[in-house]
Parts: C-alpha cells; sequence; structure tokens
C-alpha cells in the first residue's frame, strides 16, 4: 500500500510518498518541498500545487491521500489560503479514487513520538529515525509530510490490523 502524505501550504508544499516494504516497515519513495512563487497570482499558485498532486497521483499511483487539517492561526488571510490549497489537493484525491485521512496535529505527534505535547523538533527527530530519508532532506514540510504519510499507516494498521 501506498500513502501520499500532504503537509499543505499554498507557497511550500510538504509532499511524500510512503510505502511498506516486504518486512512491513514503511519506506520513503519520494518527497519534495514544491515551492510556488510570490509573485504570481494566489489562483495561479492554486493551479500549480493542483497540477502537481495530480502528477504524483498519477505517476506513483497511492490509494490513500493524508493531509494534516488546519490549525487556528491569528493571520485569517493564511488560514484562507492554506485552507483553499486543502481543497486543491482533497478535490485531486477524491477525483482520483483515494481513500482520505485527514489528521490533527496531536494525532501526528502520537504517531511519530508517541507524546501529544512533543514539539515540532521531536516530531522532526523522530521521522529521521522512523524512516530512511536522505540527510540532505531538511525542509521541515517535506519532513511533515513524512510524518503526515506515517500517521495515515498507523491509523489504517490501527483501523485495519490486515494492512
Amino acid at each position: 500500500m501506498k500513502i501520499l502524505g500532504i503537509d499543505p501550504g499554498y507557497e511550500r508544499l510538504g509532499i511524500a510518498i510512503l510505502e511498506k516494504n516486504k518486512t512491513g516497515k514503511e519506506i520513503v519513495v519520494y518527497s519534495e518541498c514544491f515551492n510556488t512563487s510570490a509573485k504570481l497570482k494566489f489562483e495561479e499558485r492554486l493551479l500549480l500545487l493542483g497540477q502537481k498532486v495530480e502528477k504524483i497521483i498519477q505517476e506513483y499511483k497511492p490509494e490513500v491521500l493524508a493531509i494534516e487539517t488546519l490549525f487556528l492561526t491569528t493571520n485569517q488571510k493564511t488560514v484562507m489560503h492554506v485552507s483553499e490549497a486543502r481543497g486543491v489537493i482533497l478535490y485531486k484525491g477524491i477525483k482520483a479514487g483515494l481513500k482520505i485521512f485527514e489528521a490533527t496535529p496531536l494525532q501526528i505527534k502520537i504517531a511519530t513520538t508517541g507524546y501529544g505535547r512533543a514539539d515540532k523538533k521531536d516530531v522532526l527527530k523522530m521521522v529521521r529515525m522512523l524512516v530512511d530519508i536522505d540527510k540532505d532532506k531538511k525542509s521541515d514540510d517535506e519532513l511533515d509530510a513524512i510524518a503526515i504519510a506515517l500517521t495515515g499507516f498507523a491509523h489504517l494498521k490501527n483501523s485495519f490490523p490486515q494492512i
């Protein structure tokens, strides 16, 4: 089984494809931080995000889209834009027939560290311990996408033990 993990954003989109190998360990098949230029109109950025997600789905054929839910922030414009980006991503996943798993920041922290009050540094440290990834990968957004996909696997394992 393959899971597409997404850390949503419109400037930086964390993307990861994880699958289980024959021993049952999760492996990173692909990951990146996809950037859009602030010089583009917002709707052009949304188009680029949708095209990128669609391309990844077509190339890697995941069965599940795991995406982080929004948490409240004081910047309303940012929240609105990220929610619109999430809408585009969810649309592309649903259109492709993927199962959708939405993870809260708390679920991600518990799935990766075992502790709901872990900080971002702890989550990123555990991601590097849980899966083999290139040490050059330093983007928080990319590592967050991997953490979200790992959370998707943990959730699916608890919901469907045969996975």
